[in-house]
């Protein structure tokens, strides 16, 4: 029975001694189930594999908050009536929004989180915020 224990001893070192950083192929040292040798390269690794979503949501997100931040500036009262151009000179992007709510008389709000717009006739918009 003892030496069954110390193969598998022997084993568990071996396999142990043979792992490698799967960043920088370094050897690892500590638990049997690590996969990098550091916060770093476990950081590296990560970045990379999951860099293609991660751009688009970064992108997105940094659009959004854009938009957010325009709405904001220009309906400090609440409640606001703004041109098209005066939203597209700020950079607004119509494509982007977080959600879209329909009233009972049909008119259509699209809201950057509580930050709301409204399309009026004459290339009109009218900014609300929801409280």
């Amino acid at each position: 029975m003892a030496l069954h224990s110390r193969t598998l001893y022997l084993n568990i070192l071996k396999k142990m001694e043979d792992k490698t950083c799967l960043e920088c192929n370094e050897i690892i040292k500590g638990r049997s189930d690590k996969k990098f040798c550091s916060d770093y390269c476990r950081n590296a690794y990560n970045n990379k594999v999951n860099i293609g979503s991660k751009n688009l949501i970064r992108n997105t997100n940094n659009r959004l908050r854009k938009n957010y931040k325009i709405l904001t500036e220009l309906n400090v009262s609440g409640k606001t009536k703004v041109t098209r151009i005066k939203l597209l000179n700020n950079n607004f992007d119509f494509n982007l929004f977080t959600s879209i709510y329909t009233t009972k008389t049909k008119n259509t709000y699209f809201y950057v989180y509580d930050q709301g717009y409204l399309p009026l006739e004459n290339d009109y918009f009218l900014l609300v915020k929801n409280d």
